[in-house]
């Protein structure tokens, strides 16, 4: 079966086809995607601005083309944080919808977080034991932790780089005094979930996902992109810590031209950074694994696990 699923992001609108079957991996097959950064695309009132809707539009009809090019035969459409939170969420779906025929789902951050750590979960295995998955996006942070494939504690924070980067770090170089400040406020909010989280025991596999950890990862020495999914990639909290200060003092052309990160999210790498550092400080870990599977692979095994159920095999299965 070809499905497509269509990530509306904070970052990215991302429309992905692959061809999946129950008890297979799914294989990606095309990508189709643009930086609409809708987090920023605000207007006053803190909606979504008018040229921000009208570029959703315009992304979500390209992909309805993709789809029928590719050969789709079912589309699992989703949005998190940017439409979630936005003070003119409804009424962006109704354009949507009106204008494309897409409608789509408002995943909560508990959603995200769990659906996130199904992919996890099915990538590493019961071998992996109780796991820890962490997941910075643009607008939020997810974290989940478990022995199953549901995890026991699912939170989301407001800890997303994008949101970070915009509220606190709005310059070409970070003011030290703003600095200081985000570091503070990253830590105080991480520190309302972490009770919570701990006291499941420690994790036997500590595992991050999302574009942010991967460029973190890379920079800090991990294997590129081109070296494939299965390639061994680890953050350390001895690398971030070493990288940091030399984050704080560069402008965010000097960032674009580390290995490993794009022009687009060079401006988000350090909130990115602090947010990470906080957190394998908070929780006590040393290193994190990188899982190349994440939010749009969970979406789609738990529509392959709905396929099973007579019920409804027609359900895009969102719903944890």
């Amino acid at each position: 079966m070809r499905l497509g699923v269509l990530d509306v992001g904070s970052n990215t609108v991302h429309f992905l086809v692959v061809d999946a079957h129950p008890g297979a991996a799914p294989l990606p097959a095309y990508s189709h995607k643009a930086e609409l950064r809708l987090a920023e695309l605000l207007d006053e009132e803190g909606g979504i601005s008018e040229p921000g809707v009208a570029k959703l539009i315009d992304m979500v009809s390209s992909s309805l083309r993709v789809a029928e090019d590719k050969g789709v035969v079912d589309i699992l459409p989703f949005a998190t944080s940017a439409v979630r939170e936005a003070a003119n969420g409804e009424e962006v779906l109704a354009r949507v919808a009106a204008e494309t025929g897409v409608e789509l789902r408002v995943l909560s951050g508990q959603d995200e977080a769990r659906l996130t750590f199904l992919a996890v979960r099915r990538w590493f295995g019961w071998s992996s034991g109780r796991l820890l998955n962490l997941d910075i996006g643009g607008g939020s942070l997810e974290i989940a932790c478990g022995l199953d494939e549901q995890p026991d504690v699912a939170c989301s924070l407001p800890l997303g780089a994008g949101r970070l980067t915009g509220g606190w770090l709005p310059g070409d170089v970070a003011d030290p005094e703003h600095l200081r400040g985000l570091r503070r406020h990253i830590r105080a909010e991480m520190a309302t979930v972490v009770g919570e989280i701990s006291r499941l025991g420690p994790p036997d596999h500590a595992v991050a996902t999302s574009k942010t950890f991967k460029q973190l990862a890379r920079m800090t020495g991990a294997a590129p992109a081109d070296a494939g999914p299965y390639a061994d990639r680890r953050l350390t909290r001895s690398g971030l810590s070493a990288w940091l200060p030399r984050l704080s003092g560069m402008t965010v052309a000097e960032r674009a031209q580390i290995p490993g990160v794009s022009e687009g999210r060079a401006k988000q790498l350090l909130a990115g950074a602090l947010v990470a550092d906080a957190a394998m400080d908070l929780f006590g870990l040393e290193e994190l694994d990188i899982c190349p599977w994440a939010l749009r692979e969970g979406i789609i095994l738990r529509r392959l696990d709905a396929m099973d159920s007579p019920a409804d095999r027609r359900s895009p299965a969102l719903t944890t």
